[in-house]
C-alpha cells in the first residue's frame, strides 16, 4: 500500500496543477465539463478537484457555474513578486552591511502596520535582539520613526491611536507630543536617529525608502559607543537608500 500510495500522490498533485493551469487560462471563467476535456480528466475527477480547491481558495467559483482562479493564487502570486523585488536589492543591503560593519534593516509601512521585511547582518555585523516587535515599536526604533515622519496626518495619528507609546528604555519617547515635536524637527533632514531607546547600547540612523507608492525605511545599528559615526553612516545609507528605492520600482 505504502510503494503504491507515493505514485498515486505524485498523480493527484499534477492533475490538480494541469487543472489550475487550464482555469488560469479562462480569465472569464470556465465550466467543469469543458475543463475536464481540455485536461483530458473524467468529470467526477474534475468536479472533486475544482471542489477541494474552492475550498481552500486557490479557485473561485462564479455565479453562472464557471471556475477562475482564487484570491489565494493572487496572494501567492504578490508574495513571489516580493521576493523577487527583495532579491534585487539584497546586494545593496550586503555593501551596506559590510561597509559600515553594522547590520542592515529594511521595513515597510503595510496596512497600517510598520513591519520588518529584511534584516542583513553577519558575524560583524549582528543584528538587535528584537525583543519588541517593530509593529509595537514604531515610536521607538529610528526606522519607525523613519516611517511615522513620512506619513501624513491622518495616517499618522491613525498608528498612534493604535499603538501605546510604550517606555522601552529609559531614553524612549513616552509622550505623543514630545514625539512629534521631534519628527517634525527637522523635516529636511533625510536620516531619523533612536538613541538607546530602543535598546540600550545601541542607537540607529534609517531614511525612507519606497517601492512605488509604498512607503518604508532603511536603516543601520550600531553599538552606542560608535555614535561618532553618525555621518559616516549618513553619508553611505543616503545613496544606498537611493539605490534600494530604485530596485524597488523596477518593473518586473
Amino acid at each position: 500500500m505504502g510503494a503504491e500510495s507515493g505514485p498515486t500522490l505524485i498523480s493527484s498533485v499534477q492533475r490538480a496543477f494541469r487543472l489550475l493551469e487550464a482555469v488560469g487560462a479562462h480569465e472569464g471563467g470556465a465550466t467543469a465539463k469543458q475543463l475536464a476535456r481540455e485536461v483530458g480528466l473524467p468529470l467526477a475527477t474534475t468536479y472533486h478537484l475544482l471542489r477541494t480547491m474552492v475550498h481552500d481558495g486557490y479557485v473561485r467559483k462564479l455565479e453562472d457555474g464557471g471556475f477562475v482562479l482564487g484570491d489565494k493564487l493572487h496572494v501567492l502570486n504578490a508574495g513571489s513578486r516580493g521576493q523577487t523585488l527583495l532579491s534585487r536589492i539584497r546586494p545593496t543591503l550586503g555593501a551596506l552591511r559590510d561597509e559600515l560593519a553594522a547590520a542592515a534593516y529594511l521595513t515597510f509601512y503595510e496596512d497600517g502596520e510598520i513591519r520588518v521585511a529584511e534584516i542583513v547582518d553577519g558575524p560583524r555585523a549582528p543584528r538587535v535582539d528584537l525583543w519588541v516587535g517593530f509593529e509595537d515599536a514604531g515610536h521607538a526604533t529610528a526606522l519607525g520613526k523613519c516611517v511615522l515622519r513620512e506619513l501624513d496626518d491622518e495616517a499618522r495619528n491613525d498608528y498612534l491611536s493604535r499603538h501605546a507609546l510604550a517606555d522601552l528604555t529609559p531614553r524612549t519617547i513616552t509622550r505623543r507630543s514630545e514625539l512629534l515635536r521631534r519628527l517634525e524637527a527637522a523635516p529636511s533632514e533625510p536620516t531619523v536617529m533612536d538613541l538607546e531607546e530602543y535598546t540600550l547600547g545601541t542607537v540607529c540612523v534609517a531614511v525612507p525608502v519606497y517601492s512605488g507608492h509604498r512607503l518604508g525605511s532603511l536603516g543601520v545599528s550600531l553599538p552606542a559607543d560608535q555614535l561618532s559615526r553618525a555621518d559616516e553612516v549618513r553619508a553611505r545609507l543616503i545613496p544606498a537608500a537611493n539605490r534600494v528605492t530604485r530596485g524597488l520600482s523596477l518593473t518586473i
